[in-house]
């Protein structure tokens, strides 16, 4: 299994990540950045962690990480 994580340092609230993957990402207007919507960012799928790899390399500010859950 893998897990997704968002650097809130990193982001820069350009909503890439929310427009390619609603269910797995969403624009906090109370932090300003993205945020992971699933549960402790635990990617439930092949498709979830595709769609995740997506918005990371997607992702302009490169505040996405994808890795091993542990």
């Amino acid at each position: 299994m893998k897990i997704v994580k968002i650097d809130p340092s990193l982001c820069i609230c350009c909503g890439t990540c929310a427009a390619i993957a609603e269910h797995l990402f969403e624009m906090s207007a109370s932090e300003g950045v993205a945020v992971v919507k699933v549960d402790q960012g635990k990617l439930a799928s092949p498709e979830d962690e595709d769609l995740a790899s997506e918005c990371a390399t997607a992702c302009p500010a490169g505040a996405i990480l994808v890795q091993d859950a542990e």
